[in-house]
């Protein structure tokens, strides 16, 4: 444990409007890939922590809050987010989740072991609650129970990745599931991330439009639909956005890029974007991580730099400046 600073693992009780709050779980990741293999922290709430501390550069006039579950022994990784100006509740855990993730020559496709669960999520340990946007960074199938879903959706606009609830582990091996609440939970999520796979399994309908759409009439709002190399689709009231992937200078480790991606996209929808123009961006910055092992560490100008190289001068600086989605941006 780091001796450094004081650790914290109140429970979250006190009501605090916050802009943004991620709730996840921070894990321990051994990622392997056919050129080396690292030990590091990860889990959407790491990843979705570091990347918009960065977005947000200097910026004091948006406030996000992590709320994460990890045992007292790997408090060191909470100390250092700390260090780095992020805001930490711990709830206190048995057991921090222990991942092993491992790749093939093509970053799409992975394996993946659970070594080790943390406890989960629910009503009483997350108290009062209260932002504009909370973010589920679901893991496996049991963190967040139909009860939490449905508590948190009246605390603000709520945001679920669905690979968690997909996921369920038996021994040490993860295992594909059936979201058996999945009907009655997504009346209660407007913005859900969904990758090419998880969609069919998901709705059951292999057509990408059409499962778009049944998730759309279950009661999302934004459907966020990531295609890896291949880009990303946004559908929402009805309409479809084609988003094209920024093509990466070098392609290190594709770990946390869909977290990434959403971490973006909802940064850039509390700053005014409309979905198209928050995809885009989102796309940028989920492709300079996949540069590099770890959170993305970039900023926006980094992103909007990457973002040239695909679209118009006009359409950067509309981004930049938050103007209409019809303001010469390409379909």
């Amino acid at each position: 444990m780091d001796q450094g600073l004081k650790t914290k693992t109140n429970y979250p009780t006190e009501a605090k409007k916050t802009d943004i709050i991620c709730i996840g779980h921070i894990t321990h990741d051994r990622i392997v890939t056919p050129d080396r293999e690292v030990h590091m922290p990860g889990g959407t709430s790491f990843y979705f922590s570091y990347g918009i501390r960065h977005l947000l550069g200097e910026r004091d006039d948006i406030s996000y809050r992590l709320i994460t579950s990890l045992s007292e022994k790997d408090m060191k990784v909470v100390n250092d987010m700390r260090r780095e100006g992020i805001e930490v509740d711990v709830i206190p855990s048995r057991e921090t989740v222990y991942f092993e993730n491992i790749y093939d020559a093509n970053q799409n496709n992975r394996r993946q072991r659970v070594r080790a669960k943390a406890d989960p999520f629910s009503c009483e340990k997350l108290g009062d609650v209260n932002a504009r946007y909370i973010v589920l960074g679901t893991l496996l199938a049991d963190d967040f129970d139909l009860s939490t879903i449905r508590f948190l959706s009246k605390r603000g606009t709520l945001v679920v990745d669905v690979q968690g609830y997909l996921r369920e582990v038996r021994g040490d091996k993860v295992f594909a599931c059936e979201w058996k609440d999945k009907i009655e939970a997504l009346r209660y999520v407007d913005i859900l991330k969904v990758n090419e796979y998880e969609i069919e399994v998901l709705t059951g309908e292999p057509d990408q439009h059409r499962a778009c759409e049944m998730l759309a009439q279950w009661g999302v709002r934004e459907v966020l639909l990531t295609l890896g190399s291949y880009g990303s689709v946004v559908y929402v009231d009805g309409q479809f956005f084609d988003i094209p992937a920024c093509e990466p200078l070098r392609i290190v480790d594709a770990t946390g890029c869909g977290d990434t991606y959403v971490m973006a996209y909802v940064l850039r929808r509390h700053l005014g974007d409309t979905p198209e123009q928050a995809a885009r961006i989102a796309s940028a910055v989920a492709s300079i991580k996949l540069e590099a092992s770890g959170p993305f560490l970039g900023t926006m100008e980094d992103a909007l730099q990457r973002l040239k190289k695909s679209y118009t001068n006009a359409t950067v600086n509309n981004l930049a400046a938050g103007k209409d989605e019809n303001d010469n941006i390409p379909s």
